[in-house]
């Protein structure tokens, strides 16, 4: 089975990221397109792929899948020996919670800290809805670390599509200068030592010198 992943730019596109981690957690060889994002003929590119209009884009034996979300759990269902979910029940359930409630929501944090892999400077003041969304999601990961079941440095013990979700969440930490507790900043920089974040990070930061 072969897999085409459409993106948007490394350094800004944070749900392409998300797409591409699933892609390496499930441990399947891919091809990828980039599409420049805020460009006049942006939309009309993808439009070529998909009528949703938007990136990530994953094309498949099955047709082409929108939305990261949907690739995440297409692929779960697709390579159920990569466990891609957590394997105990109840921190599945509070991992696809999670995930869920990044996907749909933390506006604040999304308006106020756009997501740009070659920042690195504080924002002052902090704005409150961003503040707000910033004590939710630790608050969050904190639920998620009491569910866990397997030891490792993340969410969940182990890596699943739970960090994929929240690596963009980790760049925005870091690249904004957030203050963090220790469990927090321990999470970021594992999330930094994922050697598919890695890569995407390297070659996001050469869009920039290109």
């Amino acid at each position: 089975m072969s897999f085409h992943l459409i993106i948007g730019d490394k350094l800004h596109s944070s749900w392409s990221l998300r797409g591409a981690l699933a892609l390496d957690l499930a441990g399947v060889p891919y091809t990828e397109h980039l599409i420049r994002l805020g460009q006049p003929d942006t939309r009309a590119l993808i439009l070529q792929y998909s009528a949703a209009g938007k990136v990530p884009l994953l094309q498949t034996a099955h047709g082409t899948i929108a939305d990261s979300l949907a690739i995440a759990e297409y692929l779960n269902e697709q390579f159920p020996a990569a466990q891609l979910w957590p394997a105990d029940i109840a921190a599945r359930a509070q991992a696809r919670s999670a995930c869920a409630q990044m996907h749909s929501g933390f506006f604040g944090l999304r308006a106020n800290l756009p997501f740009d892999l070659s920042r690195d400077q504080a924002l002052q003041p902090m704005p409150e809805q961003a503040q707000v969304d910033l004590e939710r999601m630790s608050a969050l990961w904190a639920e998620c670390r009491a569910v866990a079941t397997e030891s490792g440095p993340y969410l969940f013990g182990r890596l699943s599509l739970a960090d994929a979700f929240f690596a963009p969440v980790a760049v925005r930490l870091r690249t904004y200068r957030v203050a963090l507790s220790a469990e927090d900043a321990a999470y970021v920089e594992a999330i930094y030592q994922w050697p598919a974040f890695k890569a995407w990070q390297q070659a996001g930061l050469e869009e920039v010198q290109g």
